[in-house]
């Protein structure tokens, strides 16, 4: 029963370690591209002009 747990305990503990190092990695990630989308120019939107369009009967 004591190696089961401490099997256990240290998987616990490897895995905790992994998720706190892909959070970290993570928000430093979203830092960078940030940044690089403040230095790209902005692009124009049109709009759809939907009402003056005609659409053809299918057959």
């Amino acid at each position: 029963m004591m190696t089961f747990l401490t099997i256990f305990l240290v998987l616990i503990g490897i895995n905790i370690a992994m998720v706190v190092v892909s959070l970290l990695s993570v928000s430093q990630k979203s830092k960078q591209s940030s940044q690089k989308l403040s230095n790209q120019p902005t692009s124009v939107i049109y709009p759809l002009d939907l009402l003056t369009s005609s659409y053809k009967k299918a057959v």
